[in-house]
């Protein structure tokens, strides 16, 4: 059973990172697929974009916007079950792209795991 750890998509990749998963429903700017790095880009589990867009990476409406998201994970059964087979596999990296490393979806999305699996460093 691997842990989870979160970056964001314009940090160097590492030799720690384990299976690197970009959790972003759109590509980042200024990132070549090649220097990504990635194992997989699971676009699915994103927020939606009538979440994104509501949410507007406003601090104030991080704590609304996790619940919501939570909401949607919930329905997600798919994306979240494709995710945590590949936590059981490895060692997994969330990769998103915002620039708030305190206030985005991959934050709510570790927490969602770890509450779903207990699995997080």
């Amino acid at each position: 059973m691997g842990f989870i750890r979160i970056k964001r998509i314009y940090d160097a990749p590492a030799s720690t990172d384990g299976k690197r998963v970009l959790v972003d429903r759109i590509w980042p700017r200024g990132v070549s697929k090649e220097s990504a790095k990635l194992d997989l880009w699971l676009k699915e589990i994103a927020p939606s974009p009538e979440l994104r867009k509501w949410f507007g990476h406003d601090p104030a409406r991080f704590k609304e916007f996790s619940d919501r998201y939570r909401q949607e994970l919930k329905a997600n059964d798919v994306a979240v079950s494709e995710l945590c087979d590949l936590v059981d596999q490895a060692d997994v990296t969330l990769l998103y792209a915002a620039r708030d490393r305190r206030a985005n979806h991959a934050i709510v999305l570790a927490e969602f795991l770890k509450q779903e699996d207990g699995r997080i460093e």
